[in-house]
Protein backbone atom coordinates (compact mmCIF):
# COMPACT_ATOMS: atom_id res chain seq x y z
CA UNK A 1 0.00 0.00 0.00
CA UNK A 2 1.40 3.60 -1.30
CA UNK A 3 2.55 6.24 1.54
CA UNK A 4 -0.47 8.83 1.56
CA UNK A 5 -0.16 12.14 2.73
CA UNK A 6 -3.19 13.89 4.25
CA UNK A 7 -3.62 17.86 5.02
CA UNK A 8 -5.69 18.95 8.19
CA UNK A 9 -5.89 22.75 8.61
CA UNK A 10 -6.62 24.26 12.39
CA UNK A 11 -7.07 27.08 13.39
CA UNK A 12 -6.21 29.41 16.84
CA UNK A 13 -3.62 31.88 18.00
CA UNK A 14 0.32 32.52 17.88
CA UNK A 15 1.44 34.12 20.71
CA UNK A 16 5.25 35.39 21.62
CA UNK A 17 6.93 38.36 22.75
CA UNK A 18 3.88 39.73 24.10
CA UNK A 19 1.50 39.79 21.21
CA UNK A 20 -0.89 37.41 19.85
CA UNK A 21 -2.22 36.64 16.42
CA UNK A 22 -4.78 34.79 14.42
CA UNK A 23 -3.02 32.10 12.59
CA UNK A 24 -4.24 29.00 10.14
CA UNK A 25 -1.99 25.66 10.56
CA UNK A 26 -1.25 22.43 8.49
CA UNK A 27 -1.39 19.32 9.92
CA UNK A 28 0.45 16.55 7.41
CA UNK A 29 -0.33 13.01 8.12
CA UNK A 30 1.88 10.70 6.67
CA UNK A 31 1.11 7.39 6.18
CA UNK A 32 -1.16 4.40 5.24
CA UNK A 33 -4.43 2.79 6.84
CA UNK A 34 -2.45 0.92 9.46
CA UNK A 35 0.02 3.39 10.41
CA UNK A 36 1.14 7.11 10.46
CA UNK A 37 3.55 9.98 11.19
CA UNK A 38 1.73 13.42 12.28
CA UNK A 39 3.88 16.46 11.51
CA UNK A 40 3.05 19.45 13.95
CA UNK A 41 0.37 19.58 16.37
CA UNK A 42 -1.24 22.72 16.35
CA UNK A 43 -4.49 24.26 18.01
CA UNK A 44 -7.07 21.69 18.13
CA UNK A 45 -6.21 17.73 19.70
CA UNK A 46 -9.37 16.29 18.90
CA UNK A 47 -9.53 17.22 14.89
CA UNK A 48 -5.85 16.07 14.85
CA UNK A 49 -7.03 12.48 16.59
CA UNK A 50 -10.37 12.24 14.53
CA UNK A 51 -7.58 12.79 11.54
CA UNK A 52 -5.24 9.85 12.31
CA UNK A 53 -8.51 7.46 12.63
CA UNK A 54 -7.45 4.94 15.23
CA UNK A 55 -3.99 4.10 13.09
CA UNK A 56 -0.92 3.76 15.14
CA UNK A 57 0.82 6.83 15.31
CA UNK A 58 4.68 6.11 15.50
CA UNK A 59 5.95 9.49 16.07
CA UNK A 60 5.09 13.16 16.25
CA UNK A 61 7.25 15.25 14.63
CA UNK A 62 7.94 18.76 15.35
CA UNK A 63 8.74 21.73 13.14
CA UNK A 64 9.70 23.96 15.40
CA UNK A 65 8.34 24.69 19.09
CA UNK A 66 6.23 27.67 18.61
CA UNK A 67 3.40 27.91 20.65
CA UNK A 68 0.51 27.20 17.55
CA UNK A 69 2.80 24.55 16.33
CA UNK A 70 2.91 22.40 19.17
CA UNK A 71 0.00 23.70 21.45
CA UNK A 72 -1.88 20.20 21.07
CA UNK A 73 1.27 18.31 21.04
CA UNK A 74 0.80 16.81 24.25
CA UNK A 75 -2.73 16.14 24.60
CA UNK A 76 -2.37 14.12 21.09
CA UNK A 77 0.56 12.21 22.30
CA UNK A 78 -1.22 10.85 25.44
CA UNK A 79 -4.17 10.00 23.66
CA UNK A 80 -2.53 8.00 20.53
CA UNK A 81 0.41 6.90 22.41
CA UNK A 82 3.07 7.88 20.42
CA UNK A 83 6.23 9.77 20.77
CA UNK A 84 6.85 13.85 20.43
CA UNK A 85 10.25 14.49 18.71
CA UNK A 86 11.93 17.79 18.78
CA UNK A 87 14.97 19.32 17.73
CA UNK A 88 16.68 20.65 21.19
CA UNK A 89 17.49 23.82 20.09
CA UNK A 90 13.66 24.83 20.04
CA UNK A 91 13.65 23.85 24.29
CA UNK A 92 13.33 26.98 25.34
CA UNK A 93 10.02 27.82 23.20
CA UNK A 94 8.56 24.57 23.94
CA UNK A 95 9.19 25.43 27.73
CA UNK A 96 7.12 28.90 27.18
CA UNK A 97 4.63 26.20 26.48
CA UNK A 98 5.03 23.16 28.59
CA UNK A 99 7.45 24.33 31.82
CA UNK A 100 6.66 21.08 32.95
CA UNK A 101 6.91 18.61 30.52
CA UNK A 102 9.56 17.79 27.94
CA UNK A 103 9.47 16.55 24.16
CA UNK A 104 9.76 12.26 24.24
CA UNK A 105 12.77 12.55 21.81
CA UNK A 106 15.37 14.76 20.44
CA UNK A 107 15.10 15.23 16.83
CA UNK A 108 18.65 15.54 15.16
CA UNK A 109 19.50 16.65 11.38
CA UNK A 110 19.45 13.52 9.53
CA UNK A 111 17.74 11.24 11.49
CA UNK A 112 15.42 8.76 9.81
CA UNK A 113 11.70 8.11 10.01
CA UNK A 114 9.87 5.32 8.23
CA UNK A 115 6.52 4.65 7.82
CA UNK A 116 4.31 2.73 5.20
CA UNK A 117 6.94 1.50 3.53
CA UNK A 118 8.70 5.28 3.38
CA UNK A 119 11.36 7.12 4.24
CA UNK A 120 11.15 10.79 6.39
CA UNK A 121 15.03 12.44 6.87
CA UNK A 122 15.25 15.66 8.68
CA UNK A 123 16.85 18.24 8.02
CA UNK A 124 18.47 20.78 10.41
CA UNK A 125 17.30 24.36 9.13
CA UNK A 126 17.74 27.20 11.25
CA UNK A 127 17.04 30.41 11.31
CA UNK A 128 12.82 30.98 11.45
CA UNK A 129 13.85 28.90 15.42
CA UNK A 130 17.15 27.17 16.22
CA UNK A 131 15.66 24.11 16.19
CA UNK A 132 13.58 24.72 13.07
CA UNK A 133 13.34 20.79 10.97
CA UNK A 134 12.04 20.10 7.19
CA UNK A 135 11.19 16.27 6.66
CA UNK A 136 11.87 15.22 3.19
CA UNK A 137 10.03 12.64 1.91
CA UNK A 138 12.22 11.58 -1.12
CA UNK A 139 9.84 8.47 -2.91
CA UNK A 140 6.59 11.13 -3.03
CA UNK A 141 8.99 14.03 -4.15
CA UNK A 142 7.75 16.24 -1.24
CA UNK A 143 9.61 18.47 1.83
CA UNK A 144 7.42 19.80 4.67
CA UNK A 145 8.77 22.48 5.69
CA UNK A 146 7.19 23.85 8.72
CA UNK A 147 7.48 27.61 8.82
CA UNK A 148 10.95 28.31 7.00
CA UNK A 149 10.09 28.26 3.56
CA UNK A 150 6.35 29.43 2.33
CA UNK A 151 5.25 29.95 -0.95
CA UNK A 152 6.27 33.42 -1.44
CA UNK A 153 10.02 32.80 0.55
CA UNK A 154 11.19 32.75 3.90
CA UNK A 155 9.29 32.34 7.34
CA UNK A 156 9.44 35.05 9.21
CA UNK A 157 12.40 36.09 11.47
CA UNK A 158 11.12 39.16 13.37
CA UNK A 159 10.28 37.70 16.42
CA UNK A 160 12.65 36.23 19.66
CA UNK A 161 15.56 33.60 18.49
CA UNK A 162 14.76 34.36 14.96
CA UNK A 163 18.19 35.01 12.71
CA UNK A 164 17.00 36.69 9.13
CA UNK A 165 20.55 35.29 7.50
CA UNK A 166 20.13 32.01 9.03
CA UNK A 167 17.16 31.30 7.68
CA UNK A 168 18.39 32.78 3.94
CA UNK A 169 21.50 29.91 4.12
CA UNK A 170 19.32 27.12 5.72
CA UNK A 171 16.81 27.48 2.57
CA UNK A 172 19.67 27.87 0.00
CA UNK A 173 21.94 25.28 1.31
CA UNK A 174 19.70 22.45 2.95
CA UNK A 175 16.24 23.21 0.58
CA UNK A 176 16.85 24.67 -2.23
CA UNK A 177 19.81 22.06 -3.35
CA UNK A 178 16.62 19.22 -3.20
CA UNK A 179 15.16 18.51 -6.88
CA UNK A 180 13.23 21.21 -8.60
CA UNK A 181 10.07 19.71 -8.91
CA UNK A 182 10.30 18.78 -5.16
CA UNK A 183 6.79 19.51 -3.67
CA UNK A 184 7.14 21.94 -0.79
CA UNK A 185 4.19 21.64 1.79
CA UNK A 186 4.62 24.55 4.27
CA UNK A 187 3.47 25.48 8.11
CA UNK A 188 0.53 27.54 6.64
CA UNK A 189 -1.40 28.04 3.59
CA UNK A 190 -0.56 27.38 0.03
CA UNK A 191 2.25 24.35 -1.40
CA UNK A 192 4.51 25.64 -3.53
CA UNK A 193 7.88 24.01 -5.35
CA UNK A 194 11.48 24.10 -5.27
CA UNK A 195 11.82 25.27 -8.43
CA UNK A 196 9.05 28.32 -7.89
CA UNK A 197 11.11 29.63 -4.55
CA UNK A 198 14.16 29.49 -6.13
CA UNK A 199 13.43 32.37 -8.10
CA UNK A 200 11.65 33.85 -5.20
CA UNK A 201 14.85 33.37 -3.34
CA UNK A 202 16.92 34.51 -6.42
CA UNK A 203 15.60 38.19 -6.15
CA UNK A 204 16.43 38.23 -2.39
CA UNK A 205 20.27 40.03 -1.89
CA UNK A 206 22.81 37.85 -0.38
Amino acid sequence: MAVTIENLVTSGTFSLDGGTWDVDNNVWIVGNDEECVVIDSPHDAAAIINQVKGRKVLAILQTHAHNDHIGAARDVADAVGAPIYLNPADLVLWEQVYPDAKPDRELADGDVFEVAGATLRAIHTPGHSPGSTCFYLESEGTVFTGDTLFNGGPGATGRSYSDYPTILASIRERLLTLPPETVVRTGHGDNTTIAAEQETLAKVSQ
